[in-house]
């Protein structure tokens, strides 16, 4: 008899398993809140909830085939780049040195032409003072 007894309290602990329908409606509105804490009136709040059991409650909702919609969204990976970064800042430099070699002649003019506006305004200035006087 007490062999019956044990074998249906251990087929009734193994069947039920961790209550994680009930839990998720008790902490829902702490899980959405944050994965670690959130700021409330200037004060860092942990939640109510510790990692250890969000975790497991976590695993169990996984588990059971349901969606868990309180992980954060993840970032995108950032790929590391290669070789030494003088040589690519030199490959840089030789890249927009050729660009603007390619300008060169349009920037001198440019320059002429502000250059020769400033003296013609210099003399102007220079001949309205001397008639001035």
């Amino acid at each position: 008899m007490a062999g019956k007894a044990v074998k249906s309290v251990a087929k009734a602990v193994g069947e039920y398993q961790y209550p994680w329908q009930e839990k998720l409606v008790k902490y829902k509105d702490e899980l959405s809140k944050g994965v670690w804490g959130y700021w409330e009136l200037g004060a860092w709040k942990p939640l109510g909830i510790s990692a250890r059991h969000r975790a497991r409650l976590r695993k169990e909702v996984v588990l059971a085939g349901q969606d868990w919609p309180y992980d954060p969204a993840r970032k995108e990976m950032r790929t590391k780049q290669k070789g030494h970064k003088c040589d690519r800042i030199s490959a840089e430099k030789r890249a927009k040195t050729a660009e603007l070699m390619q300008k060169m002649p349009e920037m001198l003019a440019d320059y002429r032409k502000r250059k020769w506006e400033r003296k013609m305004k210099a003399e102007e200035d220079a001949a309205r003072k001397s008639l001035q006087e």
